[in-house]
Formats: structure tokens, sequence, C-alpha cells
């Protein structure tokens, strides 16, 4: 599958999708793919992410809904848009410090 990349977004960093409009905060981080095959399947082929690079956990929201999210990095951008998240599970998570980043309610929790 070949080497592990370092991962060019950390938790708390709120990234948008390069392709579909959504946003979100990252809250975990796979340093490879680690879902299941049926959900990698799922994805067209020509749009298939590989799978050795970080895949990021986020607290998703569009227009209409707030989710949980499964991203590869090629598929996402920062977001330097200044709005906040408005995920209903961003303050179970995170604590908002006063330049408007997101830090880990608890350090330990990755």
């Amino acid at each position: 599958m070949g080497k592990a990349r370092t991962a060019r977004f950390q938790i708390g960093q709120i990234v948008r999708h390069r392709v579909f409009s959504f946003r979100g905060v990252i809250f975990d981080i796979d340093p490879v793919f680690n879902n299941t095959e049926e959900w990698w399947l799922s994805i067209p082929e020509s749009v298939r992410p590989h799978k050795d690079q970080p895949f990021y956990h986020l607290l998703a929201e569009n227009a209409d809904s707030e989710y949980v999210a499964y991203v590869s990095e090629q598929n996402l951008l920062p977001d330097d848009s200044g709005k906040p998240i408005r995920h209903s599970q961003v303050a179970e998570i995170f604590v908002k410090d006063k330049s408007g980043s997101y830090r880990p309610r608890n350090p330990s929790f990755n």
C-alpha cells in the first residue's frame, strides 16, 4: 500500500470539501484509510481516492444538515471564511479560543 504521509491538516482545523459544498472541523485523523471496504467501493472508481493518504473525520455541515464525514486529504482545502462551525457536537469536543480557532476540550482525545 505504500508509506503513510504526514497529515496536512490538524485536529481543530476548519476545512472544506474540494468538490462538494460542505465544510467541517477535524476531530480525528487516520494516517491511511481505515474505513470499510464497502464504503470505499461505494465511491465511483473515477473519483475513488487512494488509501495511502491521511483520512479525516469531520463534524461536517452543509446548507441543510449536520453530519459526520470521512474525507481523504486530496479532497480537502483549508476553509478561510472565518465562519464558525454550527454542528451541534462541536461544543462536546472543542473549545473555541479568542482567535476563533478550535482546540480539543480534552487534549488526550486523539
